[in-house]
């Protein structure tokens, strides 16, 4: 499972970069991997306010339809607009060209609980054995 160290994780399979243009969001390889071929995404607006622990969007796979949370309170700044035509990116790249939004935090500090690789690869591991 690929778990890059410099992300940080949500119990519910979302990682979040922060940069110099906010915090990226996405899915985690785990999250990919269990949902297996992504059909469809319903992307956020630009411009849509969240509250951390808010539903982002919804994907849709062959198997289930999944929410996307948002990880830190702010704005939405940037969407992946790719995805409307290739959601397959999630499933292919999802740390990097399937990234799923960009949000202008309100305040950096107000995430829901977040994780480093390590506490994440324990919660699933966890997840898996109950």
């Amino acid at each position: 499972m690929n778990l890059p160290e410099d992300l940080s994780y949500t119990a519910t399979h979302e990682w979040m970069r922060r940069g110099d243009d906010g915090v990226t969001v996405g899915i985690t390889d785990h999250a990919q991997s269990e949902l297996t071929d992504v059909v469809f995404v319903d992307l956020p607006e630009t411009g849509t306010h969240v509250d951390a622990g808010d539903e982002i969007c919804s994907l849709e796979s062959v198997k289930t339809v999944a929410y996307i949370y948002a990880p830190v309170a702010g704005a939405i700044s940037a969407v992946n607009e790719r995805l409307r035509e290739e959601p397959e990116l999630l499933n292919q790249d999802p740390y990097g060209e399937g990234w799923i939004v960009r949000i202008t935090p309100d305040a950096p500090e107000k995430t829901v609980d977040l994780l480093d690789a390590a506490g994440y690869r324990k919660s699933i591991e966890s997840e898996a054995e109950g």
